[in-house]
């Protein structure tokens, strides 16, 4: 390991890779660190992912492909189904990956154009001088190492500490987290040419439970709840997704389990500072209604690659600078999905059973494969009048896309 580099990237994830693989593509010097001894171990994620945005920026490998997802099905509190398409069913839909070795997938690309990997690597604290990162201090197999660089890429996950050491407040409160629980279970022979959803205050408080099927009769079983509904006198995630597996799959073997929590508050107030960049879950990049991160990481850690070389090229790795080349980007791209979503989630996490129930009826028969985000909008309207308020800004949003499209 070198004493010098033009970016460090801390955080082996889907976003750091794809960080330190843009900014190696552009000729930097990139360092990317792993605190793990495995890249992509233990998984954190339902691993779905929308095929389409995926092949924006990777070339598809079937080793890492477990499932080939054909549709989505969201089930209400009272048993009603609504089946979407593909095509519509959202980024968390279309494959299902093999997250071990996807994530080490990507890590290898970032190598293979130049960036140097080291894993069991951990930073302990950012070196910063006259109000700039200037680098990190970072703690390999036991041995300490001060390591500088133009450049400080944070894609270290929920709550960053990179973000914290800069100055920047990446605390959640419970109510903008969910709390998941992930089971692979195998012996149920699952369908697997789509996903279910379902949703409800006695089976998920303010969140859902999902299937993904794996491969090989194989499946992801999981919940995510808010935060703040559930705690010391509250049921646990896991005790929620024991009770559902218990009644959906009596007979299934639990042969893996995860857990931990996913920012769904919206964007964080700043992802810049005085030579350092903030990406992924680090950056709250997670969609606020379904949690599912890896494409907007994905994109977050393009960007982010592509600015530090912009702003090592031209001597300035200031704030000023890093909000202009990177954080205006992509607040007004992944940033602006992410705004429109966190409307709906704050809309939908206080309805009742009974309301969910009458969204559902209404939309059980509608052809999803065909149906515009305006269409399904005022669908939503006809079942509950308080929506339309409620979604103002989204339907808003929505008309001026019909519009844009016109022209």
């Amino acid at each position: 390991m070198k004493d010098r580099y033009d970016v460090l990237v801390i955080g082996a994830g889907p976003a750091g890779s794809i960080a330190a693989r843009t900014a190696a593509e552009k000729g930097l010097d990139v360092l990317l660190i792993e605190k793990r001894q495995e890249i992509g171990d233990p998984v954190r994620c339902a691993e779905g992912v929308n095929k389409e945005y995926l092949k924006k920026h990777v070339e598809i490998d079937k080793r890492w492909i477990c499932a080939d997802l054909k549709a989505s099905f969201i089930y209400a509190p009272d048993g009603t189904r609504i089946e979407m398409a593909e095509e519509i069913s959202g980024g968390e839909v279309g494959y299902v990956l093999e997250r071990k070795v996807f994530d080490r997938a990507l890590a290898e690309h970032a190598a293979a154009a130049g960036a140097e990997v080291r894993v069991k690597t951990r930073a302990t604290d950012l070196i910063i001088e006259d109000g700039f990162v200037r680098g990190a201090r970072l703690m390999h197999i036991g041995n300490m190492y001060d390591v500088r660089a133009s450049i400080v890429i944070g894609a270290d996950g929920v709550e960053s500490k990179v973000g914290r050491w800069a100055g920047i407040d990446t605390s959640l409160k419970p109510i903008d987290i969910e709390t998941c629980t992930q089971y692979l279970i195998a012996g149920e022979g699952i369908d697997q040419d789509h996903c279910e959803f379902y949703i409800g205050n006695e089976i998920a408080p303010g969140g859902y439970v999902w299937i993904f099927p794996k491969g090989e009769g194989k499946a992801n079983v999981g919940i995510g709840i808010l935060g703040n509904r559930t705690g010391k006198f509250k049921p646990r995630p896991v005790d929620y997704l024991n009770s559902f597996l218990d009644k959906k799959f009596p007979n299934a073997s639990v042969v893996e389990m995860v857990y931990g929590g996913v920012p769904v508050s919206g964007s964080i107030e700043k992802t810049s500072a005085n030579g350092l960049m903030l990406i992924g879950d680090a950056a709250r990049q997670s969609d606020p209604i379904t949690g599912g991160g890896i494409l907007n990481a994905m994109e977050a850690g393009k960007l982010a690659g592509e600015a530090a070389y912009t702003a090592i090229s031209a001597g300035d790795v200031s704030l000023q600078k890093l909000e202009e080349v990177y954080e205006k980007r992509w607040r007004a791209t992944i940033g602006h999905d992410i705004d429109m979503s966190l409307i709906v989630k704050n809309c939908f996490i206080n309805l009742s059973d009974e309301d969910l129930n009458s969204l559902a009826h209404s939309l059980k028969d509608v052809k999803f494969d065909r149906m515009s985000l305006l269409d399904l909008l005022q669908a939503l309207f006809k079942a509950n009048r308080k929506l339309l308020w409620d979604l103002r800004v989204l339907f808003k949003d929505a008309a001026k896309e019909v519009a844009r499209n016109k022209l």
